[in-house]
């Protein structure tokens, strides 16, 4: 799909500047000259500074040309009414409504007077059936000015001045590098020198700033608070404009944004005023280019098409989303036919199911062209049946609908589906359901219809296969269907079942707006600029004397979420991000900045709520937090919920509630990780694991901008800089997924499983027989149990190989089967049967840890050391290239290990060992309190009793890191009080008096008093 900015026409004035005596034109007015006369090539007009009629803010002349030549029978009325007055008082007409009401209104729905009502501009018809109306929509004016003197007040002039019908639309003002001049004194012109009081700046919709090299647009003047945003093309994955081989970089402007037919679709289709501010919203360069791209796809290629859209977070997809809907539900083909019945906008994630449906509705200019199903499955149902132009819901709510469907009937229907965030639903089975519901019977190109015999006619009583290639088609490509799939990080599946396949078998988006262009534009926060790790320690020993054997890497994760839990543990930790949060992030944002705390279990988001409660009130401080988490909790028989520890709160309140000034701090188990915005985040906490794209989501929830957040900040306990980085330079500038998935692994992996003998095809048969007719489902046990009983004659080896290729063949069928429509009833009866064995088959000891591992082991020392800084550099490098589903290994070489040496995995993997001579730990106290400098100098200018106090307090501060060197010498000094009074005497002589050595003599008595 082209870019709109290109491929660049050989316009007559696309490059060259006036020569003058043989030099060329370098200034100013060299590239006002370049502008206007490509504009004049393409259908403008020129007209005079003195055509514009500042009383009105009109061209007067032009408008009522326009009104004369296009509406002859209205103009005569209203000159029955006015006489020779009529031009004088049209125009006072015209531009009162401006003033009440916009231009874009007055633009959309003309204007009544004296009762008659005048269209002040004709727009595009969607059929070209309408002649009238394509003959006037030909009869548009469009105008130039240069050196408008728009004021009566002042003689100041602007560079260009683009009018519709007489009615002034944009301004601009172009600036030349070669004098000395860039787009940023054109920013600085609009704000110093620009009155937005002015009636042409309150009126007019949009103002550029332009230089050779970029441009940048706002639609409001505040003075000094004007915000431009960038209206570039993008340059190599990031900001910028690339180089025009056949001019100026930012010839795009106005050889196809500000072109006649471009600037009618922009007033038609895309701009709206926003109802509370007031404000004009008008597209940014890559929404304008990806919702023209798609619809104009759409219009050639028809339904049955898939697409997807790869855009950052901060690209504005939600009104992207609203863009194209429209766009989508009122396209005609060539042949005039309407190319969709219906267009749905999807979401997987129900924050956002609101958020869409508003968007939307915010760009209907009738009453009924957006329905929002937020009741139940049969408001869905009837509007897909009524044909409703546009119908936002969630997947959610669809599968109910689905019966409903079948029995009204869709076939015949077509229909485009927008989904938000594809990565999540569309690639697996929840999707089956919607599929199904909008088949038409039959699959894209080169299949044949399931339910009709060989002579042609319809089958009265599909028998087993018809219904197992009715399913099948359910799942594959509908050339009724098409799919515009919106997402910031597409996974390996996104990008196969949505994506364009390239000539070298490679896939990609049809469209990308990356990350790094997001960041470099300033729409979205770099959240790895300020990225610091919290490199994590254990000692774990032995507590009893048998040494059983486990598999590795499962240890591992169990001893890790031991030592998590640990109540020390939440507490140590809890104070680090307090300590941060009151020291660093309160105070930014204006003091409204907040922070959230992702936690790796529910369990662990209750503790921490309770940890952070209790260190708040321990410390007097008068902010809040809430929790997140699903579901019950039970710790140590006593259950949580989220309702209950938020105070009674409903959990559809939590977002909301977060947005009053009092909470400051979120703590989230598996909640809020996507799909949440919160402008006012700006430092996140972390104690999960994570990577790949649950990275980049997670993290993306502090990229929101907000005026006064410069900057954002994440702690991350649990993770390693260099993980984060992998994790993030997929989606840095692009994703591209390396070669086709080959379906034929899927006949490699029944091999493998039927190689095992415990069904065959007799077996198959069998249960297509019962799972494909009306008998019920009990009698499925029977054939299943069978199956299973052979499973458990298998070795444990043979076990563990089955269940895993298993796993992989469903895995890889779900996603196959999005891609391409399947002509093998075997592959289908295979998924279906296996999908409903594997859970019957019994669980394996590997399946999940044994618990008396948890009891077999206790904690030596927990340390948190806190590593540098650093900001996290990510560089272009070799496209990413995910795993191949489906890949299963079965059973390796499996990896046992005594408890001891899991001990010391860990140990090698966390930290250091350390010893447990408490001589040489609290040397190491020492040592840190002598090169302390608050000590240093308490002991230069105070008493010594007073150096004495600051001591024990940083002493007692010190000893926390204690723990992570001997967690017997912590706990006596903690516990002990005795054991605490004598350390702190015998440490701060020897500490004392090594300061005083360092210092010289000690000073006299009363300088430290």
């Amino acid at each position: 799909m082209r870019d709109a900015g290109g491929p660049w026409p050989a316009a007559p004035h696309a490059c060259s500047f006036p020569a003058d005596g043989g030099r060329v034109d370098t200034t100013e007015k060299a590239i006002e000259t370049l502008i206007e006369d490509h504009l004049l090539a393409s259908g403008y007009v020129k007209r005079a500074p003195a055509d514009f009629v500042p009383a009105l803010q009109l061209d007067l002349e032009l408008l009522v040309g326009f009104i004369k030549a296009t509406q002859p029978q209205e103009w005569k009325k209203l000159e029955v009414q006015y006489g020779a007055d009529t031009m004088r008082k049209v125009g006072e007409r015209v531009s009162t409504e401006i003033g009440k009401h916009g231009v874009l209104q007055v633009l959309r729905k003309g204007v009544r007077d004296r009762g008659v009502t005048v269209r002040i501009a004709f727009f595009q018809p969607s059929s070209s059936k309408n002649e009238q109306h394509l003959a006037l929509y030909g009869q548009n004016v469009f105008s130039v000015v240069r050196q408008l003197r728009y004021s009566t007040k002042s003689g100041d002039e602007l560079d260009l001045t683009l009018f519709l019908n007489g009615v002034p639309l944009a301004t601009a003002e172009l600036k030349n590098p070669l004098t000395g001049q860039t787009v940023e004194d054109a920013m600085v012109q609009y704000r110093k020198d620009r009155n937005p009081k002015e009636e042409l700046f309150r009126r007019t919709l949009v103002h550029f700033a332009v230089d050779p090299d970029l441009v940048y647009m706002t639609t409001r003047l505040a003075g000094e608070a004007t915000t431009f945003l960038p209206f570039n093309r993008g340059v190599n994955n990031g900001a910028g404009n690339p180089v025009n081989p056949q001019g100026l970089k930012t010839a795009y402007l106005w050889e196809h944004v500000w072109q006649p037919a471009s600037w009618l679709d922009l007033l038609q289709n895309f701009l709206y005023v926003e109802e509370d501010s007031q404000a004009v919203l008008f597209p940014r360069y890559h929404q304008l280019t990806v919702v023209r791209d798609l619809i104009g796809d759409a219009r050639t290629q028809g339904a049955g098409q898939s697409y997807l859209i790869e855009h950052s977070a901060g690209s504005g997809k939600s009104n992207s989303i609203a863009w194209l809907a429209h766009g989508l539900s009122s396209l005609h083909g060539p042949d005039d036919v309407k190319i969709f019945d219906s267009v749905l906008v999807i979401t997987d994630r129900r924050i956002l199911d609101r958020q869409l449906r508003e968007t939307v509705q915010q760009f209907q200019q009738v009453r009924g062209v957006v329905e929002a199903i937020d009741q139940n499955a049969a408001q869905l149902a009837t509007a897909l049946s009524e044909g409703r132009p546009i119908i936002v819901t969630t997947l959610q709510k669809f599968p109910f609908a689905l019966e409903k469907l079948r029995e009204q009937g869709l076939a015949g229907k077509r229909f485009a589906v927008i989904v938000d965030e594809a990565h999540s639903s569309q690639t697996g089975e929840s999707t089956k359901a919607l599929k199904s519901a909008l088949g038409t019977g039959h699959a894209a190109e080169g299949s044949t219809p399931a339910a009709e015999d060989s002579d042609g006619s319809e089958a009265t009583e599909p028998d087993v296969t018809d219904r197992i290639q009715q399913d099948i088609e359910a799942r594959g490509r509908q050339a009724n269907i098409s799919y515009f799939a919106f997402t910031a990080t597409p996974k390996a599946k996104t990008l196969r079942l949505f994506g364009r396949q390239n000539p070298d078998g490679s896939f990609e988006a049809h469209s990308l707006y990356p990350m790094r262009q997001a960041i470099e534009e300033k729409f979205i926060m770099d959240v790895l600029a300020n990225y610091t790790t919290f490199k994590v320690y254990f000692a774990l020993h032995k507590r009893l004397e048998d040494d059983p054997v486990y598999e590795t890497r499962a240890a591992i994760r169990a001893l890790r979420a031991y030592a998590d839990l640990h109540d020390h543990a939440f507490r140590k930790k809890a104070e680090i991000m307090l300590d941060h949060f009151q020291h660093h992030t309160q105070a930014k944002i204006g003091g409204k900045a907040k922070a959230m705390l992702v936690t790796s279990s529910r369990l662990h988001a209750v503790k921490y709520k309770q940890v952070f409660d209790a260190l708040i009130k321990e410390r007097g401080l008068t902010f809040k937090t809430l929790v997140a988490f699903s579901g019950t909790v039970d710790d140590n028989g006593l259950e949580y919920t989220e309702y209950g520890m938020n105070g009674d709160l409903p959990e559809t309140r939590t977002a909301e509630e977060f947005k009053k000034p009092e909470y400051r701090i979120l703590i989230a188990a598996n909640k809020f990780q996507t799909g949440f915005s919160q402008s006012l985040l700006h430092t996140m906490y972390v104690d999960k694991l994570l990577s790949g794209v649950a990275a980049v989501q997670t993290l993306s929830r502090l990229n929101r901008t907000y005026p006064g957040k410069d900057d954002t900040m994440v702690l991350d306990f649990a993770n390693d800089t260099e993980d984060i980085k992998r994790s993030f330079a997929p989606y840095y500038e692009t994703t591209i997924l390396s070669g086709d998935t080959d379906p034929n692994h899927l006949y490699d992996l029944l091999t493998q499983l039927e190689d095992a003998r415990i069904y065959d095809q007799d077996t198959l048969d069998s249960f297509s027989a019962v799972f494909y007719s009306d008998a019920k489902i009990t009698k499925l046990h029977p054939i299943l149990d069978q199956v299973k009983q052979e499973f458990t004659q298998l070795t444990t080896e043979e076990q563990v190989n089955f269940k895993s290729r298993l796993r992989d063949y469903l895995r890889l069928y779900a996603f196959l089967s999005q891609v391409l429509t399947f002509k093998d009833p075997h592959l289908e009866v295979s998924y279906s049967f296996l999908k409903l064995l594997l859970p019957k088959l019994p669980k394996l000891k590997n399946d999940t840890l044994p618990k008396d591992l948890l009891e077999r082991v206790d904690m030596e020392s927990y340390r948190v050391q806190r590593r540098d800084e650093e900001a996290i550099k990510l560089e272009a490098g070799e496209p990413f290239k995910p795993a191949t589903p489906g890949e299963g290994q079965g059973l390796t070489e499996d990896e046992k290990a005594q408890l001891s040496k899991i001990i010391h995995a860990l140990n090698d993997r966390f930290g250091t060992e350390f010893t447990a001579e408490d001589r040489v730990t609290i040397q190491q106290v020492m040592d840190s309190l002598v090169a302390d400098a608050a000590l240093v100098e308490s002991v230069r200018v105070n008493t010594e009793d007073n150096a004495r106090l600051v001591h024990d307090e940083l002493l007692e501060e010190k000893f926390q890191d204690v723990i992570t060197r001997s967690f017997n010498l912590y706990k006596r000094f903690v516990d002990d009080e005795k054991f605490n009074r004598h350390v702190k005497e015998a440490v701060f002589g020897l500490v004392y008096a090594q300061i005083l050595k360092g210092q010289g003599e000690p000073p006299a008595p009363d300088a430290r008093r």
